[in-house]
This record gives structure tokens, sequence and C-alpha cells, in this order.
């Protein structure tokens, strides 16, 4: 397999941290979206290796195997196993004809890897008794998944590819900002017969233009007219599932909240409940006003 620079995929240097790696990949995500570069199956491969080189280098334990590794980093734990096993070995069976050597810090793994995963045979695939080296479980795939708040508001189906896989799963309502879930078995393949490993799903939900989430709840701010403020009114508020007609007191003042119950965000796996959404008012006052008009304003502040 030829190796891949991940670094220069996302176009960040090897000292990038991973606050330089996320907004590097969503920038790029962003460009080269099949959605927003319909037909276009440059960018549709673009994307695919963002995708590859994000679930890389966004997550610490990835990162380092294959700073390590290169392009063997998936099998970086086998490989760790097994010279433990070959010194293992060595020390019980000095006997049977195991040679001193090891593999030092920052050698070359080629070799190794071309013997355990190559199909070449070699000493470290099995023992010099025949015996297995054992089982090992895949390499689990870790993905970021972008939801804006109405969708992470609703139960629904979502359908995304990963390591050229299609994983359909369905969302329940009420997840958040870098909530995680797993889904078993879904990860990179198992070697010698072993499990898959496991795809973990990390939730990205940016920040709403009219909502602000608190936990369960949500903030919105509504503008009313000096008019309505003063002699009170009807105010049509939007909520997550569509707009309200509100009452607004007579007198009510700039920067005055109200409370509309269950209208905020659904409770995750609790379906039927939800928070509270609380709605500020902010009174904006007219602008242009005619002589007469001033000259009303004028009789009510000497009344």
């Amino acid at each position: 397999m030829a190796y891949i620079d991940y670094y220069k995929i996302l176009g960040v240097d090897k000292s990038a941290t991973q606050d330089d790696i996320k907004k590097a990949y969503r920038k790029l995500a962003r460009k080269h979206h099949p959605d927003l570069n319909p037909g276009d199956k440059e960018a549709e491969k673009k994307f695919k290796e963002l995708n590859e080189a994000n679930e890389v280098l966004s997550n610490p334990e990835n990162r380092a195997k294959y700073d390590k590794y290169g392009e063997n980093w998936k099998h970086g734990e086998e490989y760790e196993k097994a010279q433990q096993q070959r010194q293992y070995q060595q020390q019980n069976y000095s006997g049977d004809g195991f040679s001193g050597a090891d593999f030092g810090e920052g050698e070359d793994f080629s070799d190794f890897f071309q013997s355990m995963f190559g199909g070449t045979g070699g000493g470290f695939g099995k023992s010099s008794r025949g015996s297995s080296s054992g089982k090992f479980k895949g390499q689990d795939v870790h993905a970021e998944l972008n939801l804006n708040l109405k969708d992470a508001a609703q139960t629904h189906p979502q359908t995304f590819e990963i390591n050229g896989k299609k994983v359909r799963i369905t969302i329940p309502a009420g997840v958040y900002d870098g909530q995680q879930i797993k889904l078993k078995g879904h990860g990179s393949p198992g070697f010698n017969g072993g499990p898959n490993g496991d795809l973990y799903i990390t939730f990205n939900i940016p920040v709403h233009p009219d909502f602000e989430r608190i936990g369960n709840d949500l903030k919105t701010k509504v503008s009313i007219d000096l008019y309505t403020a003063i002699l009170g009114g009807d105010v049509k508020v939007n909520t997550l599932d569509g707009s309200v007609n509100l009452k607004v007191k007579p007198e009510t003042q700039n920067g005055t909240t109200v409370r509309l119950k269950g209208k905020g965000f659904p409770m995750y796996k609790k379906e039927g409940q939800s928070g509270d959404l609380f709605v500020t008012y902010e009174v904006k006052l007219p602008t242009d006003l005619t002589d007469k008009q001033k000259e009303l304003f004028e009789q009510l502040k000497n009344s």
C-alpha cells in the first residue's frame, strides 16, 4: 500500500495541535463536500481522503501510532504484541532455535509487517512450535458527524461512508455537541480471525443563529416595537418545531424573559419529554419620528 501523508492532505505539519487539525479538516471538508460539488469525482476522492486523514490524526492514540509506524499504523498493536511474544519465547524456549535479535526504537519495521501481514509467512506469524500467534481485534475507527440543531432535535436515520463502506444508523433526538456513540464491530477488520474493531462517532453541532442551547433548555430573543411593549399585543416566536403567537403584556420592560414550557430541546432517549424555551424581549425604539410624533412624546414626558 502506497504511503499516504495525512498531514499533507490536511495541510498541517507534524507539530499541529488537535485544534489545528480540527480546524483544517472542517475548512477543507466544507470546500470538497460532495453536496457542494455534485458530479465532481475529484472532490469526492479528496473528501474521502480528508475523512481518512481526520479519523487518524484527530485521535491522539491513532496519531501516535501513525507517527511511529507510518502506513502500517493500523497494525502497530499487533507488532508490539508479537514483539512481546517473541521476547517471551526467547526467554522460555532458548533451546528451540530463537535468535537473540530484537527491534529497537526507531528501527525500520517493514520486514516485520511484510512477514506478518504481507502473506509471505515469517517467524513472527507463528512460533517455532507451530502455534498461532493469536487473534487480534481490528483497529477502532473514529469519525465526526456534523448535525444542525434542528436535526439533532429529531430522531432520524443517517447514512454515511467509513473506509468505503456505507453505515446506516438512527440518531435519537436530543444528542448533544461532542457526544460520542460506539457501533460495535464497524471498525477495521480483525487480524488472524480476530473480531472487527469498533466505530466511534462524535457529533458536532455548531452554534445556531437563533437558539442557544443550555442542557435541554433553549434561549432565544425576539424584537417588539415600543408600542407593543407599552400597550401590549401579540408577537410571533419561532420554536424548533414551528412558530407560536405569544401575548405581550402591557408595559413590558426591555429584557423581560418569559418561559414556554416544553418548547425547548428534546431529552435524550426520553420520548415525549423536552426542556423549556426562554424568550427574551428586545424593545426596538422607533426611528425617523415625525414632528407630530415627537410632540406627542413631549406631551407624555411632561404629563
